[in-house]
């Protein structure tokens, strides 16, 4: 396994913690998702170590949150390399290795704002929903190399952006933060935030064979949360 980011403690500290529970190996590689030459040195570095490719996961961070008046162009310049031209730039880095081995899987990390704009985020609902576009199209066109494209859409997971996320609503409306926490959760039907485990687990079987046909979909981790039946 290859993993990167772009702070080497949290990095090493993920690495080391990896290692441990799986006992496999993990080439850990600082880099910034936001530099085409970061990503084509992370996946081609990668290739050579292991001697294939496979499986990418991609996993950029979200655009900041906001309301649409109070972004500049470079906002939203930014808000595109980071969340849209990383993707792409993985996958066209990827390609070329997968069809050396014969096929692969590319799973993409979105958000439910796919299905479901959600409100503050107007950043995160317009580039988000173009990467779910690549993949549809993506998963057509290489499904002659066996490549499977696949999106999945977490909600309300237990993580540091939801958390920052939370914490910046607070602010907005003046209560505290807990209130807050309490409120999202209780919008889940299923009454709780995810774990990052929960999300894990979908990742795993889109990476497996148990998943050998299906490609082109976007599928919801959310405790119920999305009302849309689409």
């Amino acid at each position: 396994m290859a993993i990167c980011a772009r702070g080497e403690a949290a990095l090493n500290e993920a690495a080391a913690m990896i290692r441990k529970e799986s006992g496999g190996e993990v080439l850990a590689m600082v880099a910034d998702m936001a530099k085409p030459e970061d990503i084509k040195r992370f996946v081609n570095q990668s290739a050579e170590h292991f001697g294939r490719l496979d499986i990418i996961v991609n996993n950029a961070g979200g655009p900041p949150p906001g309301d649409f008046m109070k972004f500049t162009d470079e906002d939203w310049s930014n808000a595109y390399n980071l969340s849209f031209m990383s993707t792409m730039r993985m996958t066209r880095e990827a390609v070329p290795h997968m069809r050396k081995v014969g096929g692969g899987r590319v799973i993409n990390i979105t958000s439910y704002s796919v299905k479901e704009p959600i409100t503050g985020l107007v950043l995160s609902n317009a580039v988000r929903s173009a990467v779910i576009g690549l993949a549809k199209t993506l998963s057509r066109e290489l499904a002659r190399d066996n490549i499977l494209i696949n999106n999945i859409c977490p909600g309300r997971i237990d993580t540091e952006r939801a958390q920052k996320l939370n914490k910046a609503r607070a602010d907005r409306v003046g209560r505290p933060i807990e209130e807050i926490n309490n409120e999202m959760a209780a919008e889940v039907p299923l009454g709780r935030y995810g774990t990052a485990e929960e999300a894990a687990d979908v990742i795993v079987f889109l990476g497996s064979e148990r998943a050998s046909y299906v490609t082109g979909t976007t599928i919801q981790i959310d405790g119920g949360l999305v009302r849309g039946i689409q």
